[in-house]
């Protein structure tokens, strides 16, 4: 077999998760224990690698599509929610990331240029993800159905840049989900935001341009919550004059 030295693709299958593997080399196979590995040069910006793994008979795959681009994770056109009978609008979002979008406040260095995102129930939405930035940035949506999204996210990583996108199918219960860059450093210094379906669940805290960065406003606290406080204070005073008599 001649070896060639370029980037090459990665086809991982019947592996139980993602195996990441620098290689320099052409076109070929490679054995890891009962796996097969294809290798494959790109010339063309094919991806990098592929996982697939079948959730059940009606369950959308879970994969990774890598490229020099970035990747993609978890994303869903085609299988709809249990609770969709059909496909109720498409949304598409154009999100940029960078230093640029920072909000002119305090502890600021990054952000997206969108911080609120708006869709109905049961909507395909389509994330076309640009890094304006030299460093990687992600778009990350947690609390989809588990079923249907593996560890119930959909995720975009763009490197310094590049553009990718994906797109999501969202349920039809009205609720409001967390949107962040994973790296930590980066939702700290601002890249956070909430996409909220229907009428939502109410604002997450401390998204740039939303909610306020630490406590919520008091007619945010859960209700009951003055009553049981009021309670505990009755019977912490009870017990101590019982105990000073």
């Amino acid at each position: 077999m001649k070896a060639e030295r370029s980037h090459s693709r990665l086809s991982l299958r019947a592996l139980p998760s993602l195996v990441l593997l620098m290689l320099c080399c052409g076109q070929g196979f490679a054995q890891v224990g009962s796996s097969t590995i294809e290798v494959i040069p790109i010339a063309d910006r094919v991806p990098l690698a592929r996982e697939v793994h079948s959730q059940h008979e009606h369950a959308a795959d879970h994969n990774m599509q890598f490229d020099d681009r970035g990747m993609v994770m978890n994303s869903n056109s085609d299988v709809l929610p249990q609770d969709c009978e059909s496909i109720s609008e498409d949304i598409e979002f154009t999100v940029r990331a960078g230093t640029d979008y920072a909000l002119n406040a305090a502890g600021r260095t990054f952000g997206f240029d969108v911080h609120d995102y708006r869709v109905p129930p049961c909507s395909r939405v389509t994330i076309h993800f640009y890094n304006d930035d030299q460093v990687r940035h992600q778009w990350m949506l947690h609390g989809l159905p588990r079923y249907l999204y593996p560890q119930g996210m959909f995720h975009l990583e763009a490197n310094g840049g590049q553009h990718v996108m994906g797109s999501f199918i969202v349920p039809s219960d009205d609720a409001t989900y967390l949107v962040h860059c994973d790296i930590t450093q980066h939702m700290e210094k601002g890249m956070k935001a909430q996409l909220v379906v229907g009428a939502g669940s109410g604002d997450l805290w401390s998204v740039p341009g939303v909610s306020a960065d630490f406590n919520r406003p008091t007619e945010k606290v859960p209700r009951g919550t003055w009553l049981l406080m009021t309670a505990m204070g009755m019977l912490a005073g009870a017990m101590l004059i019982t105990m000073k008599r």
